[in-house]
């Protein structure tokens, strides 16, 4: 971590340099309801283009296939712990099979071309991913469609994996809700995150069993700090060319700060905070957790950074919140 710390610095002093107002500029994530879609049609169309590339582990989103291990990694240990917390001795079982997401009804919003959905359908979850992009879903239903893992129909009428092109806020009008809803490298690409923000967490199972929390909200995305700024745009984009040029809007990102400042808020007139204890400006584990993710060139991986390590959350973070008990948004 020294190490991470030293090579920042001159990163930091480059970033100071860049016009000061970009960085105090807010996501402006408001519980208040937004009735405007949250699909930018600029966004859909830019990553369109980019569907045929999903799956080519050299190329566009190359450090997204590198990501998704770290990413499915998290979801697997919060479910670990929230399940071992409950008290239901079944997960020992379900970890001992492999299935940890055994029979839950687990949704990706802004699928993409379906990296983490495979990824959570191969852990048991009836999986279903969303995409506002038509182009996404083709290349995700046609990759999906190559494993018969994937397509079988279980004995109790479930498929493993099904795709629907389709908005989060479109959803919401239907009465299906999830134990798990996903949002990965999604809400720095939207028109109105705090909508966004409503949509996934409406979507979110209800619990009304006693002392019992609902259903999970997994999120990824990039702190709006000067480094995020030299390290996702002027060297991925501009100086490296790892990534499509256009691929960030720097005045999207958000800041883990404000996340939890969203869910600390009621959701709704009947809501209730899902965030309701905070220390040193970060939730209780119970109720929330914030993780930085951090790419490391000479292993051509990336890790996940220790619970509370300083500075790690500076750039890629990964979100966790849960529904409390009889929560309605």
């Amino acid at each position: 971590m020294q190490t991470l710390l030293r090579l920042s610095r001159p990163l930091l002093c480059i970033a100071r340099s860049l016009p000061r107002v970009a960085f105090a500029r807010s996501a402006k994530l408001s519980t208040a309801s937004v009735a405007a879609s949250s699909v930018n049609q600029e966004e859909i169309q830019f990553f369109s283009r980019l569907s045929s590339q999903w799956w080519d582990e050299s190329g566009e989103f190359g450090l997204l296939h590198k990501m998704n291990p770290v990413r499915v990694q998290f979801v697997k240990n919060k479910i670990f712990e929230t399940v071992h917390d409950d008290g239901f001795e079944e997960i020992a079982e379900r970890e001992k099979n492999g299935k940890i997401l055994d029979g839950l009804d687990v949704l990706d919003v802004g699928c993409g071309g379906g990296l983490l959905s495979e990824s959570l359908a191969r852990l048991g979850a009836n999986t279903l991913g969303v995409d506002a992009s038509a182009s996404n879903i083709t290349i995700a239903s046609l990759h999906a469609a190559q494993d018969p893992a994937l397509c079988r129909t279980s004995a109790l009428g479930n498929v493993p994996l099904q795709y629907r092109n389709a908005a989060a806020e479109e959803l919401v009008e239907e009465p299906k809700r999830f134990d798990v809803v996903c949002s990965m490298e999604v809400i720095e690409h939207v028109d109105n995150p705090a909508a966004f923000l409503r949509s996934c967490a409406e979507l979110v199972k209800v619990s009304y069993e006693l002392n019992s929390p609902g259903g999970h909200l997994f999120l990824s995305t990039v702190s709006r700090t000067p480094l995020a700024y030299f390290l996702t745009i002027l060297a991925a984009e501009k100086l490296l060319q790892l990534v499509e040029p256009g691929t960030h809007t720097f005045s999207k990102y958000v800041k883990p700060a404000e996340l939890i400042e969203f869910f600390q808020k009621p959701l709704g007139a009947a809501g209730r905070p899902w965030i309701s204890h905070v220390y040193d400006g970060m939730p209780v584990r119970q109720e929330a957790e914030v993780r930085g993710m951090a790419y490391l060139p000479w292993k051509g991986a990336w890790t996940l950074a220790p619970r509370g390590a300083f500075g790690s959350t500076e750039c890629n973070y990964l979100f966790w919140v849960r529904k409390p008990l009889s929560s309605r948004v």
